[in-house]
């Protein structure tokens, strides 16, 4: 779905990454969510390569890109270890500093990456979610159960793996079917496209890996940040669905106001899939503050 975007596999410490890059103008990083892959900024990707050198992602356990084998600390699959992936896919094509625009899971790697390297994030546009550890600590029913695969996919091996691999397509639909907009706010190639890659061996441990790191090692991480003060330095944009689950349990702008020296957002008429529900008013906002920022000294 995004051909006209060159297609790229980076390694790193023997890992492929699958990217894809196009456009013109200042660099900007897209990472996608859970469960699904870079196909998920179909709806934006031409508008905003008309402005930008656009870089795509699968992340780490997701679409195109590899599965590693799981760690018993589940480091293999944290957001620091996801955001070192971005740095190397970013090196590759020949960028040392730029913004990023995320949703979802990767909105997590982009906060790390932001934390971890504030010389090479400008800027960051984060969609529909809360830092993770405020995210947990917050929890209550109604988050437990709108959001049940965050509780289901970190019990232990082998249990969810097994249950996934067993009907991958189901999975897929279960999850995004069950939010505001329901399986019609997605293009049928691309929904086709996400449960491909949910169908690839070695899916099903990676993706509950990537929810088991968020549940340990990821929030050591936020909890080393949170104690020696280390906040975002860059300028953070958040923006989420008011029909989604994060809007209704979480007060989305004082917790970022939390992590963040200078942030500002609002909610956008849609769902949790901004990206697919919402195109027209996503390229608006990125656009605005993207430019703004360009515009800025560095």
């Amino acid at each position: 779905m995004l051909n006209r975007f060159a297609s790229h596999t980076v390694v790193r410490d023997g890992v492929a990454l699958h990217t894809r890059i196009g456009g013109e103008g200042p660099p900007l990083l897209l990472l996608h969510g859970h469960p699904q892959s870079m196909a998920m900024w179909h709806r934006v990707a031409p508008a905003l390569a008309k402005h930008f050198t656009l870089v795509l992602m699968d992340l780490l356990g997701y679409g195109d890109s590899a599965r590693p084998v799981a760690t018993a600390t589940h480091e293999a699959h944290g957001k620091r270890e996801m955001a070192l992936d971005a740095i190397a896919v970013m090196a590759h094509h020949g960028f040392d500093r730029f913004s990023v625009l995320a949703h979802d899971r990767g909105a997590r790697v982009a906060h790390r990456l932001a934390v971890d390297h504030p010389a090479a994030v400008r800027s960051l546009l984060l969609l529909d979610i809360a830092p993770t550890l405020a995210m947990y600590a917050q929890t209550s029913e109604a988050f437990a159960r709108a959001y049940w695969h965050w509780f289901f996919l970190i019990q232990p091996a082998p249990l969810p793996e097994a249950l996934i691999d067993a009907d991958p397509v189901r999975y897929v639909r279960s999850v995004m079917g069950s939010r505001h907009a329901g399986l019609s706010a997605f293009d049928v190639g691309a929904l086709a496209e996400y449960e491909r890659c949910a169908a690839r061996p070695g899916t099903a441990p990676s993706i509950c890996e990537d929810y088991r790191a968020s549940a340990t090692i990821d929030l050591e991480h936020d909890r080393a940040d949170i104690a020696a003060g280390r906040l975002l330095t860059q300028p953070l944009r958040v923006l989420w669905g008011e029909h989604g689950t994060v809007a209704r349990c979480f007060d989305v702008m004082a917790l970022w106001r939390e992590r963040a020296h200078h942030v500002s957002g609002h909610a956008l008429p849609c769902g949790h899939y901004i990206a697919e529900e919402a195109p027209e008013r996503l390229v608006e906002e990125a656009l605005s503050f993207f430019q703004t920022v360009q515009k800025e000294p560095p």
